[in-house]
C-alpha cells in the first residue's frame, strides 16, 4: 500500500455556542477541538487504513498534545511532528453567524506551526512515503511553500504520486510567484480536488467541461469537482461519473472538503472504481458536517458503509 504524506498546520479550534458576529462580547465556548486542513485531510486517509503521515509542528502544550493523540489514535505516523518548547500551538476561535457564515480569530502565523522548517525527521518520512497531498494554502507561506515543492519533486522522481486540493481564492493568485508554483505543483498532480468555481482559476476556458478537458490534456489524470451540498463530480478521460449529496442534518461544515478528500484519496490509490470512491467520499463528506468539530466527523469504512446504507445507496 502506498503511504500518503502531507505537509502543514495543526490547531485547535474553540467555538461560540451563540449566534452572532464576532467575539467582541463575552461568549460560552466549547473545545478545544483537534483541527488543521492537514491534519483532518490525513486523519480521514489514517482511519480508513490507507499508511498516512503529517509533518507539521506544535507548541509543547496540552493543545499540541491533543492533536497528536488524535492523530496517533486515528494511524497517522506523527514521527514527523515537532513538539517546540515554549511556543504555543495554533488556534481557530470560531463564532456562526445567523446566516451560517463564520467569523474567526486566529494564532497560526505566529504559532510554533508558523515556524515549520526542514528537519531530519521530515527528510525521513519524504524518502519514506509514496504519495505528497498537496494544500494549496500551503504555497502561500515562504518557509513551507518550499518543503511542499521538494518534497513533490523527490516523490514523483520516484515514481510517487500527488494530489492537490488549492483552496484558494482569485485575489491570492496575485501574490508574486503564487501562480508559478501552483502551476509547478498542477504539472506534477495525477489527481486534483478543487471546490466549485475553482476549477476555473487555473487554466483560460470558462465553463466547466472545457476546464476539466484542459487539465486532462495537462496531464492531470484525476478531477474531482466538489459542489457541498450539490453533490460532487469525478473525470477522467472519456469518463464522467456525478454523485448528489446526501441529506444529512448539518450541525459543522469546517472540515467537510478535507474528510472528503481523504476518503477519495484512500479508495483511489487503493485501486477503487472513481464512481466508488466518489459516493465514498459524498459520504464522508456528509458525515463530517453533522459533528460539531472539524475532525469529530472523520469516518471509519464501517461509518461510511452505515451511512450509505441508511440513504440507500450501494457503495
Amino acid at each position: 500500500m502506498r503511504k500518503v504524506l502531507t505537509i502543514g498546520e495543526i490547531l485547535v479550534e474553540i467555538v461560540a455556542t451563540t449566534r452572532g458576529d464576532g467575539f467582541l462580547d463575552v461568549q460560552p465556548l466549547v473545545g478545544p477541538y483537534p483541527s488543521g486542513a492537514p491534519a483532518i485531510f490525513v486523519d480521514q486517509v489514517g482511519k480508513l487504513g490507507m499508511p498516512a503521515a503529517i509533518v507539521s509542528r506544535v507548541g509543547d502544550d496540552d493543545f499540541g498534545q491533543l492533536n497528536i493523540a488524535r492523530l496517533r489514535e486515528d494511524s497517522v505516523d506523527v514521527s514527523g511532528i515537532e513538539i517546540a518548547p515554549g511556543e504555543s500551538t495554533g488556534s481557530a476561535f470560531i463564532r456562526y453567524r445567523e446566516d451560517g457564515s463564520r467569523s474567526f480569530v486566529y494564532n497560526i502565523r505566529y504559532s510554533a506551526c508558523g515556524n515549520l522548517q526542514p528537519s531530519a525527521a521530515s527528510d525521513a518520512l519524504i524518502d519514506n512515503c509514496d504519495h505528497l497531498h498537496v494544500m494549496g494554502t500551503a504555497l502561500t507561506a515562504p518557509g513551507l511553500r518550499d518543503m511542499v515543492l521538494e518534497a513533490g519533486r523527490r516523490i514523483k522522481a520516484r515514481g510517487g504520486t500527488i494530489s492537490f486540493d488549492p483552496n484558494l481564492r482569485a485575489e491570492i493568485l496575485g501574490t508574486p510567484g503564487l501562480a508559478d508554483d501552483v502551476a509547478h505543483v498542477l504539472a506534477m498532480t495525477d489527481l486534483f480536488m478543487p471546490s466549485g468555481d475553482e476549477v476555473f482559476l487555473f487554466g483560460k476556458a470558462r465553463d466547466e467541461a472545457a476546464a476539466v478537458a484542459e487539465l486532462l490534456e495537462r496531464g492531470v489524470k484525476t478531477v474531482v469537482i466538489k459542489r457541498g451540498s450539490e453533490g460532487a463530480s469525478v473525470f477522467e478521460k472519456g469518463v464522467r461519473y456525478d454523485a448528489p449529496a446526501l441529506a444529512v442534518t448539518e450541525v459543522d461544515p469546517t472540515g467537510a472538503g478535507d474528510s472528503f478528500g481523504g476518503a477519495f484519496l484512500s479508495f483511489w490509490l487503493a485501486g477503487a472504481d472513481p464512481a466508488v470512491a466518489l459516493r465514498y467520499a459524498n459520504a464522508a463528506g456528509a458525515r463530517a458536517v453533522t459533528k460539531l468539530g472539524p475532525m469529530e466527523g472523520t469516518s471509519t469504512r464501517a461509518e461510511l458503509d452505515a451511512l450509505l446504507s441508511e440513504q440507500g445507496v450501494e457503495a
